[in-house]
């Protein structure tokens, strides 16, 4: 098999990148147990690969904020701790509001369309799919990254959204356990408000809903 000047061949790089994804939605889906180990041999096993292909899929999902290295160099699922999901809540709440601010600020008449597209979407795309168990369905939860990701677009830099796009992924877990939590909470009218502010080119009410927002999620994972 051809080597590339990088030393991972094609064939390699597929196969993490499968290996990779499948991990990374199954810590999703809950399959792993908060604070469960990941061991690569029995990763690499179940899956029939090599312990190498595991091990670099392994750093990637670390790298999203989906896994912990541990200290003896294992892995495992993050535990539900009240400080680690408050800490990323507070990052979230510090920078995303700023963003918003930009975006409403700097957004042009496409931008304009793209939030009304994505909320609609969201708007239209059930909370829940009986055959993806208690969790958010997998299509609900990609469209509400790409409405909230889509707000900040306007903004123009693309640091910022790199940026969105880390604290998200390293978020998404306990976003979703949330909705355990405050089962009465109106999202529906909280993305509704912060598309009509954003639309309205309103930028401090913008950013103050989605302060809101995200406050909102940070309390109904305290404690978890």
């Amino acid at each position: 098999m051809t080597e590339t000047a990088h030393g991972t061949s094609p064939g390699k790089r597929m196969l993490s990148e499968q290996v990779y994804a499948r991990l990374r939605d199954a810590i999703m889906r809950g399959e792993h147990a908060p604070g469960a180990a990941l061991k690569p041999q029995d990763l690499a096993k179940d899956q029939g690969v090599s312990l190498a292909v595991v091990r670099e899929a392994l750093v990637r999902v670390v790298g999203d904020g989906l896994a912990d290295r541990l200290p003896n160099r294992g892995f495992a699922v993050p535990a539900f701790s009240d400080r680690r999901w408050q800490e990323i809540a507070e990052a979230r709440r510090t920078i995303e509001p700023v963003v918003l601010r930009m975006s409403v600020e700097r957004g042009d008449v496409d931008w304009e369309a793209r939030v009304r597209a994505a909320h609609h979407r969201l708007a239209r795309t059930p909370v829940y799919a009986p055959e993806e168990g208690e969790y958010y369905s997998a299509a609900w939860s990609e469209a509400h990254r790409v409405f909230h990701r889509t707000l900040l677009e306007g903004c123009g830099n693309p640091v910022l959204l790199e940026t969105f796009d880390r604290m998200w992924t390293a978020s998404e877990l306990a976003r979703r356990w949330s909705a355990h939590r405050d089962p009465g909470r109106d999202g529906v009218a909280e993305h509704r408000r912060l598309e009509e502010a954003a639309l309205a080119r309103d930028a401090g009410t913008a950013a103050e809903v989605l302060t809101r927002h995200l406050t909102l999620t940070a309390a109904a994972l305290r404690d978890l």
